[in-house]
């Protein structure tokens, strides 16, 4: 397992949209690892295959290791079949970090995916679960949580990013 280089906003892989994983073999498993360890070390709940510069349908997560018991989530080629109600939150972004911003997202959503050794599954989330996942699979569409702000903060936005950004 080796830590990867999380891309910044204004990387243009961030803004591709992820390509469906065709093959499971040990070239995704290690990619898998990479990006669980960078997720880990970042102090992330989820990190996209685009956030490290791949284009491919795989988001890693993890609800649960801020309370000290790790689950690590894989999902592949995911998507939401089913979503309901509505939660507006602060939402920030390892790929634009030291911003957050309310987002309106949907409060319930059913995903099916791929796990990690390629058996399909489904799962409910709700909350902090259902936008996770709406942010991760996101990043795989080419589209950032800063996409859903209003034209006003999305302007206040870009004036905090030129000074803020990382060098």
């Amino acid at each position: 397992m080796s830590k990867r280089k999380i891309r910044i906003l204004g990387d243009p892989v961030l803004r591709e949209t992820a390509k469906p994983v065709s093959e499971i073999d040990g070239e995704l498993q290690s990619l898998i690892d990479d990006m669980a360890e960078t997720m880990y070390e970042a102090k992330g709940l989820g990190l996209a295959a685009n956030q490290v510069g791949e284009l491919k349908r795989l988001f890693v997560l993890d609800l649960k290791q801020r309370e000290g018991s790790p689950e690590l989530l894989v999902f592949i080629n995911p998507e939401i079949v089913e979503a309901e109600g509505e939660i507006v939150e602060e939402e920030g972004c390892l790929s634009i970090p030291g911003y957050s911003a309310k987002v309106k997202r949907k409060a319930k959503v059913l995903v099916k995916a791929l796990d990690r050794e390629g058996n399909p599954f489904e799962m409910e989330l709700e909350g902090l679960g259902a936008k996770a996942i709406q942010h991760e699979l996101d990043h795989l569409n080419g589209r950032l949580y800063i996409d859903y702000l209003s034209p006003l903060k999305k302007n206040l936005f870009k004036r905090w990013w030129k000074k803020h950004r990382p060098k």
